[in-house]
């Protein structure tokens, strides 16, 4: 089960965090490889740390922001491998403010980059998939798409991460009858380039201890088995779901 040998998988984000993470677990499923970001040197260097399991990677750079730079990935996807099966939207950034503070270039900065991206992926490698009647896409929410928090005011990525989460439903309920599945995995606290400073403070060490049911945060990989699912043949009817991954958070 959950073989990937012969689909092609676009990962965005792949540079750094948790797109790496997916890129190489897609990788070692079988799965053929387009990873954007716009750091191209760093998806190079991923290139060469996934080359030994023998599928075929292509590095793109790629702003998700850029309508330009979007059609341009899907013309080479198309170019090189003729379809695309797996759309993985990772790539994610925010100000983080709360909203009296918010200042509205960091509110659009952050709804651009996390959820106008998204709606912009969606739509161009949708269309690719559409030729084919065949499609796997996997939105990067949050669990904070799904709940408040009072620890950390950051009123732009709740919002966009929520969008995001409503963009999987309506997006799946629409590609339904292309044989297009969409759903979202909603990561709680893992390490990032974003994220290590806080998560590594005592402060936020004793409030994950008091608030996560399994008293950690999540470690690298342990979001790979939710997205191969996602990913696979074998989750063919499984369309529109919200899948948090975050040892227990918003189940209290």
């Amino acid at each position: 089960m959950f073989d990937l040998k012969g689909r092609v998988a676009v990962i965005s984000g792949a540079s750094s965090g948790l797109g790496k993470q997916m890129a190489k677990a897609f990788a070692n499923q079988g799965a053929d490889l387009v990873i954007l970001a716009r750091r191209i040197e760093r998806l190079e260097e991923l290139k060469n740390e996934v080359s030994s399991t023998g599928v075929k990677i292509i590095p793109i750079k790629c702003d998700v922001t850029s309508t330009e730079d979007i059609n341009n990935a899907v013309e080479l996807t198309e170019k090189e491998f003729g379809k695309v099966d797996i759309l993985v939207n990772c790539a994610g950034s925010s100000k983080d403010k709360g909203v009296l503070d918010m200042q509205d270039d960091e509110w659009d900065f952050t709804i651009n980059t996390d959820l106008t991206s998204v709606f912009k992926m969606t739509r161009a490698f949708a269309n690719l998939m559409k030729k084919n009647n065949y499609g796997r896409i996997i939105n990067i929410a949050s669990m904070y798409g799904l709940v408040g928090n009072t620890e950390i005011p950051t009123i732009a990525y709740h919002s966009s991460k929520g969008g995001v989460v409503n963009f999987t439903r309506a997006a799946a309920a629409e590609l339904a009858q292309y044989n297009i599945t969409v759903n979202a995995i909603c990561p709680g606290y893992f390490y990032t380039e974003l994220t290590t400073e806080v998560l590594d403070s005592d402060y936020f060490k004793e409030f994950a201890n008091n608030h996560v049911p399994m008293k950690r945060y999540g470690k690298e990989g342990e979001l790979n088995a939710g997205a191969i699912f996602l990913a696979s043949d074998e989750a063919s009817y499984v369309t529109g779901v919200i899948l948090p991954i975050d040892g227990g958070y918003t189940c209290v």
